[in-house]
């Protein structure tokens, strides 16, 4: 692999963290040489866009409402497609996710999916031991080195010899994190240039040599601008490197509202390394209410688990996205089914029944794969898209040429029946707290009620409760969601938890140290703080990220 020319030590990135084992398997003098480039070539600009995002959200907050670019609209009206799919890429049915934890690698590669989703960002908690624990699990799976003992069950985990394992699409964090422990000339270096930079120094080359290549996932883009920005990124690291340009394969998650405005645009920024599209779910709704927040009744959404992706809005923007997908040669990969199997026969029932249909509700709008979040559910998704593919890769030569979106139809939320409930607050604190107590633990894939959820999930919890709040929204017995009746329901959950942890430690002095120890009270204040402050937090790992060791 070609690598940076030696540089002084002054002007490289500096580790200021506690080491780990192995960690200077990661965190050679070459890639963090490699680190320093990228940080001095692309910080600069990525802090400006994180300002224009800030003047969008202002423009939104004057205007109640977003449109399509007028200034764009040649890109939209043009005749242009993305750079064709490598063959690793282009059968993409079923794609599981998880973070890149020793035992999540393992199955994720063994599950049967074609793709994994190796998440460095949303489904994992970035204490200093995942960061680079993530990169050396990557790096050992390629070279067949993995594997993993359960220290609970002494179960083994290792790779199926002599199989094709799923394809890697790594997701980096997203632009608006740092990482504090790696710093350059005084500040944090952006972990997204951390995760992605380490990650493609130490495994471009290899994966190549493995008929494969460097795929990316991209998350929490908000304009055209922060995909020219990652395409700038792969232009450089490719030529850095010797990689040959174009190799770099990228999908990104259309999971804001403003990203939802333009889709072409992102496509074209990075047309000669895009892959495809993706609708998030969660991340979509959390966006919505944070762009719109203070846009009048129009725009409160009820309980989350209300909001189905049948919603008209919700309708309007995934056959949006694959209609255009197909028509620049993308793929359009649906969202995720995040139902954990459980041992109760008739919630595996009900909950399998939901996960299929909505599976081939998306294969029959065009899809040309989806999500789930365990091994258990890749049969059920495959079969779903086996249904409508058969033997083809995809099925991007359905146009979707009947979908007309207006920029109405995507904020059309007064198309909602449903309205905000107290069961819905109470699930949202429940979610908001089980959740941040895993993630300040350093656990960011997290089982609460039978589903795996991440942070999304969280976001979109504390972003109503804040919503409400603000609104003064009348829940459907009539009481008004106020700081007072968030803290009551809290206090109230957070002694339902303090109990169920007591009686599984025992009891008595044991279930007190073990409730103090596990750190549920302070995650119970952070999510007050993020819920009920004056000012709403852009992002709640932002604050949270503050908390961890």
């Amino acid at each position: 692999m070609s690598e940076p020319a030696p540089v002084s030590p002054a002007s490289t990135v500096t580790a200021r963290a506690t080491p780990l084992p192995r960690q200077d398997e990661v965190l050679t003098g070459p890639a963090l040489a490699f680190l320093a480039e990228l940080h001095r070539s692309f910080t600069a600009r990525r802090d400006e866009l994180l300002a224009r995002r800030a003047e969008r959200r202002a423009a939104i907050a004057r205007t109640g409402t977003l449109d399509f670019l007028p200034e764009t609209a040649h890109i939209r009206d043009g005749d242009w497609q993305v750079a064709p799919a490598p063959a690793a890429l282009l059968d993409r049915r079923v794609e599981i996710t998880g973070p890149a934890d020793r035992k999540m690698t393992v199955n994720a590669l063994n599950s049967g999916a074609r793709v994994w989703l190796a998440d460095f960002e949303d489904a994992s908690s970035p204490t200093w031991e995942n960061v680079v624990g993530g990169q050396l699990a990557l790096s050992d799976a390629y070279r067949r080195r993995i594997d993993f003992t359960d220290p609970a069950s002494g179960k083994n985990y290792t790779l199926k010899p002599d199989e094709e394992l799923a394809t890697v699409v790594m997701r980096p964090r997203g632009w608006h994190l740092d990482e504090r422990h790696l710093t350059l000339d005084g500040r944090p270096v952006p972990g997204a240039l951390v995760d992605f930079g380490l990650y493609f120094f130490h495994n471009a080359r290899r994966l190549l040599d493995m008929g494969k290549g460097p795929y990316f996932y991209l998350p929490k883009l908000e304009s055209r601008l922060e995909a020219r920005l990652w395409n700038e990124v792969f232009t450089f690291a490719q030529e850095r490197l010797g990689i040959p340009h174009g190799t770099v394969r990228a999908t990104v998650l259309i999971e804001t509202i403003t990203a939802a405005y333009e889709m072409d645009e992102i496509l074209y920024e990075l047309r000669e390394h895009a892959s495809g599209l993706n609708a998030g779910r969660w991340d979509y709704l959390f966006s919505l209410i944070k762009n719109f927040r203070d846009a009048g009744p129009a725009f409160v959404l009820p309980d989350r688990n209300a909001v189905t992706m049948t919603a008209p809005f919700m309708r309007a923007y995934t056959e949006l996205l694959v209609r255009t997908c197909h028509r620049r040669g993308a793929h359009a990969i649906g969202g995720m089914a995040a139902f954990i199997p459980s041992r109760d026969p008739e919630v595996n029932a009900t909950a399998l029944e939901k996960v299929r249909n909505d599976k081939d509700r998306e294969a029959r709008d065009g899809f040309d794969g989806s999500w789930v979040a365990h091994p258990g559910l890749v049969p059920v998704a495959r079969e779903s898209f086996d249904a409508v593919l058969g033997d083809r890769p995809h099925q991007k030569d359905r146009l979707r040429e009947d979908v007309h979106v207006t920029a109405g139809n995507l904020i059309a939320l007064d198309t909602l029946e449903a309205r905000p409930t107290f069961e819905g607050l109470r699930n949202a604190i429940q979610v908001g707290t089980r959740y941040l107590q895993a993630w300040l633990a350093g656990r960011g894939a997290v089982a609460v009620f039978n589903l795996m959820e991440d942070v999304a999930t969280a976001e979109i919890s504390r972003s109503q409760i804040w919503q409400w709040v603000h609104a003064e929204v009348v829940l459907e017995d009539g009481r008004r969601v106020t700081r007072e009746l968030v803290r009551e329901t809290a206090a109230a959950e957070l002694a339902a938890i303090r109990e169920e942890v007591a009686a599984t430690a025992g009891g008595g002095a044991a279930g007190e140290r073990a409730f103090a120890e596990d750190g549920w009270e302070r995650a119970h204040e952070l999510l007050l703080r993020i819920a009920l402050e004056e000012e709403y937090e852009d992002f709640l790992t932002l604050p949270a990220y503050r908390l961890l060791p």
